[in-house]
């Protein structure tokens, strides 16, 4: 298959990744404890963070820096991590699941998580407005994105909120899915069962993603629907996804309880303002999870955040999707940490890549960072997913703390 074909498949703006949910801090040598830092660069979903801190000691700090390359995924991560630090008052953890994975995976929703979604898109708006003078969220730290990028963060949660369902500037989802389909499949599309059958048997399948189920695998390449969480009409569409009977142990089960007890983990940790004017200065009706904070950083952050002392051996983890592994050219051993770790997510779930094409790209991403300064370091039982690196020659410099959020800008 073309390169260009691989790039339409994988589409301009990467809603999901590519590899299961880690935790950060046990990928490398040793699992780090203390305060740690860690760079997101292009993850697209909030997976590793949720899963980083449920293995979190009660005395770990975790800072995590977010750069993606889109507003609209920063919008949805934002989302996700507000629906996620809901109060139980006011969602169980089970509810709070439920409406994770749906807004997560499907491209329509029941009613009642579309009004989830847009109750949390309006508080949003309210968050980023008055964000730009109070004291930040921890956990939905927008300070240090340019004036320009809060704005576009503005609009698109109004969006959100009020989502067009008819007249002028309105949009089916359901046939914006279908076109989306057809501009991928070209001429299978009139055969896609066959196509979708193969992807799964002949690749999903092969590469160690049995639990998928056919007939869910089918409903979500053909109509965008991954989670069917209860008998409901699923007809309200998710503007998240839009760029302008369950059977037993099923990728939606084990997905579910995943969620679930992650969300418990974060929940544990969860405590509430305590004085009236922490609790006027934090966001109401959201959780503020002990020693967990996420920064989201401006689009080009990347570029400039080697030039800044202050980030300088900083961070223990740096994490690189496979969209963003290109910028392997940047200098990141001078941002990290000695003992530190270079996580980068490789293809293996790229499905219109052929193996040969898996193995190339593994062999680009070796050689980027080694040039970058970095050895492959390989664990006990190897992770196919992601490629694990450590500095070559980790500097002879102590821990140096970040920037105060909200006085140094990347």
């Amino acid at each position: 298959m073309s390169s260009a074909r691989c790039v339409e498949g994988a589409g301009s703006v990467t809603w999901w990744g590519f590899s299961p949910a880690r935790d950060l801090t046990a990928t490398g040598p040793v699992k780090q404890r203390g305060e740690l830092n860690v760079l997101l660069v292009g993850s697209s979903d909030p997976r590793h963070i949720l899963k980083t801190v449920a293995g979190l000691a009660d005395t770990d700090g975790l800072h995590v820096w977010v750069i993606e390359n889109s507003m609209e995924v920063i919008a949805r991560q934002l989302l996700l991590l507000s629906l996620s630090l809901a109060p139980e008052e006011s969602a169980s953890v089970h509810k709070k699941a439920e409406t994770f994975l749906e807004v997560l995976g499907n491209s329509e929703l029941r009613s009642e998580t579309g009004v989830a979604l847009s109750e949390a898109a309006a508080r949003l708006v309210d968050r980023v407005t008055v964000g730009q003078e109070a004291e930040p969220h921890r956990c939905l730290d927008t300070s240090l994105l340019k004036f320009r990028e809060r704005d576009e963060l503005v609009r698109i949660f109004r969006t959100w909120a009020k989502p067009r369902t008819e007249g002028p500037g309105s949009v089916s989802i359901a046939r914006a899915w279908d076109a989306r389909v057809r501009q991928h499949l070209g001429t299978r599309y009139d055969s896609r069962r066959g196509c979708f059958d193969w992807d799964l048997a002949m690749k999903l399948h092969q590469r160690g993603a049995g639990v998928i189920n056919k007939q869910q695998y089918f409903e979500w390449r053909s109509q965008g629907v991954a989670f069917q969480m209860r008998e409901g009409v699923y007809q309200t569409a998710n503007p998240t996804l839009l760029s302008y009977r369950t059977l037993r142990h099923t990728a939606q089960d084990v997905s579910f309880a995943n969620v679930q007890t992650l969300l418990l983990s974060l929940s544990s940790r969860g405590q509430r303002p305590d004085s009236p004017q922490q609790q006027a200065e934090e966001t109401p009706g959201l959780l503020l999870p002990s020693g967990l904070s996420v920064t989201f950083l401006p689009l080009d952050a990347l570029s400039r955040l080697p030039d800044k002392k202050s980030f300088s051996h900083f961070f223990h983890v740096i994490y690189l999707s496979a969209g963003m592994a290109h910028h392997l050219g940047c200098p990141l051993q001078q941002m990290c940490s000695p003992g530190g770790v270079l996580v980068v997510e490789l293809a293996r779930f790229l499905l219109d890549l052929s193996a040969d094409q898996e193995r190339g790209f593994l062999e680009k991403v070796v050689g980027g960072a080694k040039e970058a300064g970095f050895d492959p370091w390989t664990p006990a039982d190897p992770d196919p997913t992601h490629a694990i690196f450590t500095p070559q020659t980790p500097p002879d410099l102590p821990l140096q703390e970040g920037p105060t959020t909200g006085t140094t800008s990347p």
